[in-house]
């Protein structure tokens, strides 16, 4: 009995320790994924900033090109796309929130719906590029800018779709548990900060 006395305490002291390094570990990863956000941040924010510039310095927006005037977005279509990736915001927040409440069927719903979500919005981002009337990445300044910075984020929402899936095959092995779930909490900051970047190239390219 003293012997089973005393290898439970060493597997409690065990735990606790191993507890304690998740802890500090897991504040540290944070860390480093919110300093990688922040670099994002400023890498959208000088393609940004360089085409208000672009925009300020011609007379009439979108540019003259061959003695016509480009004609604008299509901004009907591009809010019905926001809806979309903005709904995929909505339900990566619940899939987080079931996973923390022990609702692994729920989880599983959210994420899916997430995944599905982000693909229907590339899938419509990419039915914009195809019908869009604005030339090309060489044509102009305002299509170079559209689809530098629209590819940019959508090249982004790709990543995110796949980093969604990737943890979602995680949670299948067991990797994270009710309590430990730092992969969740990350791939959810990372689909917030797509939606959020959206908001302002929303902005930029269809209703200014």
């Amino acid at each position: 009995m003293a012997v089973s006395v005393a290898e439970h305490g060493h597997d409690v002291g065990h735990g606790a320790h191993d507890e304690i390094i998740y802890q500090e570990t897991r504040d540290m990863r944070l860390m480093g994924f919110v300093l990688f956000l922040f670099s994002d941040v400023v890498l959208f924010s000088s393609y940004i900033f360089a085409y208000i510039y672009l925009r300020n310095s011609i007379p009439s927006w979108p540019p003259i090109v061959d003695g016509h005037q480009l004609p604008r977005l299509d901004t009907a279509f591009a809010a019905f796309n926001s809806v979309v990736l903005f709904g995929s915001g909505v339900t990566m927040h619940w899939a987080l929130e079931h996973w923390k409440h022990g609702n692994r069927g729920r989880f599983d719903l959210f994420m899916w719906l997430t995944i599905v979500l982000g693909l229907g919005f590339l899938g419509g981002q990419s039915y914009e590029y195809a019908h869009a009337q604005i030339g090309g990445w060489s044509g102009n300044t305002f299509g170079a800018s559209f689809f530098t910075l629209t590819g940019m984020h959508g090249l982004h929402v790709f990543l995110g779709v796949c980093f969604l899936f990737v943890l979602w095959l995680q949670t299948k092995k067991n990797v994270y548990d009710q309590h430990h779930f730092f992969g969740l909490t990350a791939g959810t900051l990372y689909w917030h900060f797509v939606d959020v970047i959206w908001v302002v190239l929303f902005f930029l390219f269809y209703l200014w």
